[in-house]
């Protein structure tokens, strides 16, 4: 059973290795072994998730057997595998629902590319989640940043590439924060290890004026990343990166890719600075307000949004503000509902983003809402899944967004602050009053019967195609089984694990708990 210490490691190696094999091979030899192989890291993740469960206790595993900084660490936890299997899952989904597509954004001879980039990003991924080094998780931070921004502009359009140099250039702002940050921790403490760093930290803050260069430090860090994950007021660059991808980018890159940012925050919070530090930080109540405007603007530009992959991308906003609102809230049960509605809002958004582009296809390729009219009868199955994720999004019962809302009601409740609760309740509410306003009126209207179809003034996302497939022509994944499967597969295992979330909620919370019981 020791043997499973070695599989963190495993999955970030493997996922390397992947990368290059996949530039030696076709682009449907390289989507077959990328699927077979995401496959597998989701069985190493799972024994992972097992084998912490049973032992009851984290692990690290030292490459090179030398100390920081010339070698670094890798941890395991429960709440680390939990991530891990979570986003390997998704990631699996997002190609599989995408693949249609991808023959048709994506230059023939380049697919392979693509699928290169993806493995690349599935070892940022990873890192990102098991590293015990920060220094590491900087690297791997750069790796993925350069890993997205190549799955956005590998669509060539104009539209993708101006997007692609905006998402470049913030996120390496951002990026250069984060370095920053690391820098002034590092000439603190003299350590890159997450442990010895919380211990030295606790030594500076209880000295005088400690806590002033530990605050300053931890903002630089904090910004870095709010920047790259899009914390208010940073979010501007989503709707033209998440509306212009194709639509396995876009579901990767507001799923997944946005989310270990936040992850790599939080494990900085608990494991470099101390919970209990970052608990006294200002930092704490300055997440907390701009977790709730994240969500406040976010659902209004969502509202006067035209196109509904920018409704899309700015409801992304304001689910990220949810996030933020539960690490500034502070308290067990605010950062176990933080992580909650970190999982919730990836299962959910991913397979928005790979069915939009369906209700599109019938639409006369268009993302418009004024030619979206109808699109839920012309293509039944992404009207379905649409308006599950929908009422997820909003908040109706037995779906996991409900599951999150309530929870983060009893983390209010739990602060014992009177101010925290009151501005939570609030925000809980004007919120998912603004998310029925655009998610419900979307589904109605995709639902109401009206010209819809094609505008000649709307750009037509797919009307070139490669792969022998004609101009103007339906994507060919309604003419076969196999092509109808490769949508519905990914979209029911989506839809599932949101109902688990929402129906069997403290399964998960209570994982959680135990992850973070860990995490120290």
């Amino acid at each position: 059973m020791d043997f499973i210490r070695n599989f963190p490691l495993f999955t970030i190696v493997l996922s390397l290795f992947s990368s290059v094999l996949c530039m030696m091979l076709d682009g449907r030899r390289a989507k077959r072994y990328t699927v077979c192989y995401e496959c597998f890291l989701i069985a190493l993740s799972g024994a992972v998730l097992w084998y912490v469960s049973v032992t009851g206790e984290a692990f690290t595993y030292v490459m090179g057997e030398f100390p920081a900084p010339w070698g670094n660490e890798i941890r395991a936890g429960i709440l680390e595998a939990l991530l891990a299997l979570t986003f390997l899952v998704i990631l699996l989904c997002s190609v599989l629902g995408g693949w249609r597509f991808l023959l048709i954004d994506v230059e023939h001879s380049k697919i392979n590319l693509y699928f290169t980039l993806i493995n690349l990003l599935t070892a940022a991924l990873m890192a990102l989640i098991w590293t015990n080094d920060i220094f590491t998780g900087y690297v791997f931070l750069e790796i993925l940043t350069l890993a997205s921004c190549g799955i956005l502009i590998v669509r060539e359009i104009g539209r993708t590439t101006l997007a692609a140099v905006r998402y470049m250039v913030l996120n390496l702002l951002g990026s250069g924060l984060f370095l920053l940050g690391v820098v002034l921790l590092y000439s603190l403490t003299g350590h890159l290890l997450m442990v010895p760093m919380r211990e030295a930290v606790a030594e500076i803050i209880a000295a005088d004026g400690g806590a002033i260069t530990v605050t300053f430090s931890l903002a630089v860090l904090t910004i870095g990343l709010g920047i790259k994950s899009g914390l208010f007021p940073f979010y501007f660059w989503m709707p033209d990166t998440y509306g212009t991808a194709t639509p396995t980018s876009a579901a990767i890159l507001s799923a997944l890719v946005s989310k270990a940012y936040i992850f790599l925050l939080f494990k900085i919070y608990w494991r470099v600075i101390g919970i209990d530090v970052f608990q006294e930080l200002p930092i704490h109540d300055l997440l907390f307000g701009l977790g709730i405007l994240g969500m406040l603007f976010g659902s209004v530009s969502a509202i006067r949004a035209n196109s509904i992959h920018r409704m899309l991308a700015f409801s992304s906003a304001a689910q990220i503000g949810y996030i933020y609102m539960g690490l500034g809230m502070g308290g067990p049960m605010g950062y176990v509902t933080a992580l909650f509605q970190l999982i919730a809002h990836s299962v959910t958004k991913s397979l928005l983003f790979l069915t939009t582009p369906r209700l599109a296809r019938v639409s006369g390729d268009s993302l418009l809402f004024q030619n979206l009219q109808g699109s839920g009868t012309r293509d039944r199955s992404a009207g379905i899944f649409f308006t599950l994720c929908s009422f997820s999004m909003v908040g109706i019962p037995i779906f996991a967004g409900f599951s999150a809302k309530l929870f983060f009601a009893v983390a209010a409740v739990e602060t014992g602050k009177l101010g925290v609760l009151f501005a939570t309740m609030l925000a809980l509410a004007i919120s998912s009053v603004l998310n029925a306003l655009y998610f419900l009126r979307t589904v109605i209207r995709i639902y109401t019967a009206g010209r819809g179809g094609a505008d000649i003034s709307a750009p037509r996302i797919y009307a070139e195609a490669h792969n022998d497939i004609d101009a103007g022509e339906p994507v060919p994944e309604t003419r076969t089984l196999s092509g109808r499967l490769s949508y519905w597969i990914p979209a029911l295992i989506l839809t599932g694990i949101n109902l688990f979330l929402g129906l069997f909620s403290w399964v998960t919370v209570d994982v959680i708990q135990r992850g973070l019981m860990m995490f120290a």
